[in-house]
């Protein structure tokens, strides 16, 4: 088996979608989630700590949505 080639962030408010995503990937051992965020502050402070290649990004999340975190992070650094 091939070490995996894509690092993860799956950011989502609700538990049940970030479960979803985990278990749609675990068929592709080309993905490693590395890490899972519950808002926007931990997805901030989570691209930057786990640098990811992938991010599964909830638009509606408490306090600082997906939008937003795009708006902070810029789509250049996206």
């Amino acid at each position: 088996m091939s070490s995996p080639s894509w690092r993860v962030l799956v950011a989502d408010d609700e538990p049940a979608a970030r479960r979803g995503v985990r278990q749609l990937l675990s068929r592709f051992p080309q993905f490693a989630i590395v890490g899972e965020c519950r808002d926007g502050r931990e997805v901030l402070a989570a691209l930057d700590t786990l640098a990811p290649d992938v991010l599964f990004l909830d638009i509606q999340m408490p306090e600082i949505d997906g939008f937003e975190v795009i708006r902070r992070r810029s789509p250049e650094r996206m």
